[in-house]
């Protein structure tokens, strides 16, 4: 019974089917709570770098 169930063990560890996909989803969970536990510093450098490039755009549109 043993046997059996050691078995049938390695044959689940063998068997990599799908196991690509539960990559994706472990990495992908892993960015989601690393942007949710930075938000309030992801978005303050967000609007940093936006108000950069609106001020740059600015200066190239008035021609200084």
């Amino acid at each position: 019974m043993l046997e059996a169930i050691r078995g049938k063990a390695k044959g689940l560890w063998r068997n990599e089917d799908g196991l690509g996909m539960l990559e994706m989803i472990l990495i992908i969970a892993v960015i989601v709570i690393i942007a949710v536990v930075f938000r309030k510093q992801l978005k303050e450098m967000i609007e940093n770098l936006l108000g950069k490039a609106a001020s740059k755009t600015d200066e190239f549109m008035d021609g200084k």
